[in-house]
């Protein structure tokens, strides 16, 4: 298990302490593009969700809970998956094919 499969997992069992550079992370991971910075706000964008994500972090450095309910909720509704996984389907559909 990948580094950032644990810090999904973890990120799943565990909403209300969250890094935010953690949940910075996995949005990267998912496929998620940092768009804009604007002070303290970062928006977000993947090419297959119709919705931005705009994170800011807490005085002490951890994720909004309700931001991270929201990034969750749009893994489950649009079932994103880590660029990872994303790679070794598209090889095990090569592989496949070549049968």
């Amino acid at each position: 298990m990948s580094k950032i499969e644990k810090l999904l997992r973890r990120i799943l069992n565990t909403q209300k302490n969250v890094q935010f550079n953690d949940l910075v992370t996995l949005l990267t991971a998912l496929g998620f593009e940092r768009k804009r910075v604007s002070g303290s706000h970062q928006v977000f964008k993947h090419p297959d969700v119709n919705e931005l994500v705009t994170l800011q972090p807490d005085q002490n450095g951890k994720a909004k809970a309700y931001q991270v309910r929201q990034v969750l909720k749009m893994i489950e509704e649009y079932n994103l998956r880590l660029e990872s996984d994303q790679e070794t389907d598209t090889q095990s559909s090569d592989k496949d094919g070549d049968k």
